[in-house]
């Protein structure tokens, strides 16, 4: 019998959610979708990702992702969702109003761990950096397979703003770039990162990695290796849920 756990996905337009197989990251059940509450608050979010919860008529421990940084179930920061989070204690809101044991993490660094796991990141050492590209541009770093939690490299100033401002995906159909003018932007930003951390491996994920033959053949200028992510946009459901079991695993080992 496959092992399973929930993981939910908040992101700025959409909160998806999953029964993951942990041995594979594969659904055992059809992924649930509910539109972000605007202004996405936490209460109102909380009662979707109740609404999640009740979905799957889940009654274990969950693993939920964050668009920003989170220590020890506080989120610290709020870019693509409401003010509200800045300080708030998340991991206790998401607990009381769905019932369950709550892993909360970054989405990024969610994303991240289930590529390192099981996608393109596998087997990889040295510096490797995962990065999704959305509504904004999350960032997940790896020093020989170990997590470096809340980077946000997508708030790296380039030209006087944040990089995330010209070169997230949603920049790229906001301002209806060609792929050859947001990779030239891309190029940059990555450029910028480089600089900084040496990657030897860059992992491109987000919904638009779907579309990576249109523009990674056009990134220039950037030595490491760039691949496109393999779990695609499941990434951060998939590794919320492998959280989820980590941190099962760590209470029942104590």
């Amino acid at each position: 019998m496959a092992r399973e756990m929930l993981g939910i996905d908040i992101g700025g337009s959409g909160i998806k959610g999953a029964v993951v197989d942990l041995s594979d990251g594969t659904f055992t059940r059809e992924r649930f979708r509910v539109d972000t509450p605007q202004p996405s608050k936490p209460k109102a979010v909380a009662k979707v990702l109740a609404q999640v919860v009740e979905h799957f008529e889940w009654d274990g421990p969950i693993g939920v992702t964050y668009p920003g940084v989170v220590i020890d179930g506080v989120t610290l920061s709020a870019a693509n969702v409401s003010k509200r989070w800045i300080g708030l204690e998340a991991r206790a809101l998401v607990a009381e109003a769905t019932g369950c044991e709550t892993t909360l993490l970054n989405d990024a660094d969610a994303a991240g761990i289930a590529e390192m796991r099981l996608g393109a990141g596998r087997g990889r050492h040295g510096t490797v950096v995962v990065l999704t590209l959305g509504t904004g541009i999350g960032s997940a770093l790896f020093t020989d397979g170990v997590l470096v939690p809340n980077t946000e490299f997508g708030h790296l100033q380039v030209d006087g703003e944040d990089a995330e401002i010209r070169a997230a995906a949603r920049a790229r159909e906001e301002e209806d770039l060609s792929w050859k003018k947001w990779a030239k932007r891309l190029s940059v930003y990555l450029g910028h990162l480089e600089a900084l951390i040496s990657p030897s491996l860059i992992i491109v994920g987000g919904g638009v990695s779907k579309k990576s033959e249109h523009f990674l053949p056009l990134l220039k200028g950037v030595r490491a290796e760039i691949v496109p992510a393999r779990l695609v946009n499941n990434a951060g459901i998939v590794g919320a849920a492998m959280a989820a079991d980590a941190a099962r695993s760590l209470e029942a080992a104590r």
